[in-house]
């Protein structure tokens, strides 16, 4: 991982510092600003083989890159960028895009742009950025062209889930292995041409095993947004994507379990976790199986019982009445 902060330098280098690093670590372009005389900005890098993921924030600026600066120097890379905090505008390949956050944008470094961005609150604005080789990408590059520089949300499908996957890279890629890197690297990847696909109409060309891997997660990030709701089954899961029944049991058999014992694992485990959590020591045992969709109290109580060895309520009471570290070891010196 690289990462670099304006303030290691003085004021007035700091800007300059910007420009030169922008160059050197992501593409060629020409900067303006009105905080030059003094740029609050820092850039996070990560890369794991041909896979890059930049976070750069930075105040309100201005960038250019032309045709002259590309026959310079290309990566020859299409960029998704995820705006996180600002807002950004983009001319690119004759669309303008006008994003907030939580707004995604496919860019060409090959063709030029110009952008804007401003921040709100005195804050920097934060832009979270997948660069992918061009050859990486099955998606014939005509039918890519078509979407650069158009305002895509992150509200919901593929889109979310890519969203999220660079939100969860980018806080936690420096405290990855470089096996570990590498794979998760890969998986931006094919949810990246999983979006890429859907937005060209171009799904078919996607490998099928790219496909099922995405559809598969993006399920289970619905199953965890939807966890509390009792009304979340196979049928309710199955309409919100688009497929039969079938298909989503289909889905899971390669996860070796069953939709509903997927989903009744995983409220388990929320209400394990909230049971665990002194926070919640005035709640209800029932109250906090209901938070998480289990509504029947005596099933609850047996699931949990199958799950961890012992019912809920004596779960929580034998947490709290564990000796803690510090005193397991005043008695292991004695009581000292």
């Amino acid at each position: 991982m690289f990462e670099w902060r304006s303030s290691h330098l003085p004021p007035a280098d700091r800007f300059e510092g910007w420009c030169a690093l922008v160059g050197q670590h992501l593409m060629l372009t020409r900067i303006s600003s009105e905080h030059e005389a003094d740029f609050p900005a820092s850039l996070r890098v990560l890369q794991w083989g041909e896979i890059t993921v930049s976070a750069p924030r930075y105040p309100d600026l201005y960038t250019l890159r032309t045709a002259r600066m590309i026959r310079q120097s290309d990566p020859d890379q299409w960029w998704v960028a995820l705006v996180c905090t600002g807002t950004m505008s983009l001319e690119q390949g004759g669309a303008r895009a006008d994003l907030t956050a939580g707004d995604l944008v496919l860019m060409d470094t090959s063709r030029p742009y110009d952008s804007g961005v401003l921040c709100h609150d005195g804050g920097l604005a934060g832009i979270i950025s997948l660069q992918l080789p061009r050859q990486a990408l099955p998606v014939p590059e005509q039918r890519l062209r078509r979407h650069v520089g158009r305002p895509v949300s992150s509200a919901h499908g593929s889109g979310a889930l890519l969203a999220q996957f660079l939100r969860g890279l980018n806080r936690e890629g420096g405290a990855l292995g470089s096996s570990e890197g590498a794979a998760l690297g890969k998986v931006a990847s094919e949810l990246a041409t999983v979006f890429l696909a859907h937005l060209a109409d171009a799904t078919r060309l996607v490998p099928e095993a790219t496909r099922r891997q995405a559809l598969a997660r993006e399920i289970k990030e619905f199953i965890s947004r939807h966890l509390g709701e009792p009304a979340l089954t196979p049928p309710a899961i199955a309409a919100a994507h688009n497929i039969s029944v079938r298909h989503l049991h289909h889905v899971f058999q390669e996860e070796r379990q069953t939709v509903g014992e997927y989903i009744r694992r995983q409220r388990l485990e929320r209400c394990r976790a909230d049971l665990a959590d002194p926070c919640h020591d005035l709640r209800r045992v029932a109250d906090i199986a209901g938070r998480w969709g289990l509504r029947d109290a005596a099933s609850f109580n047996r699931a949990f019982k199958r799950a961890y060895g012992m019912p809920p309520g004596e779960y929580r009471r034998h947490l709290r009445t564990r000796p803690r570290p510090a005193d397991a070891r005043r008695e292991a010196d004695g009581g000292t």
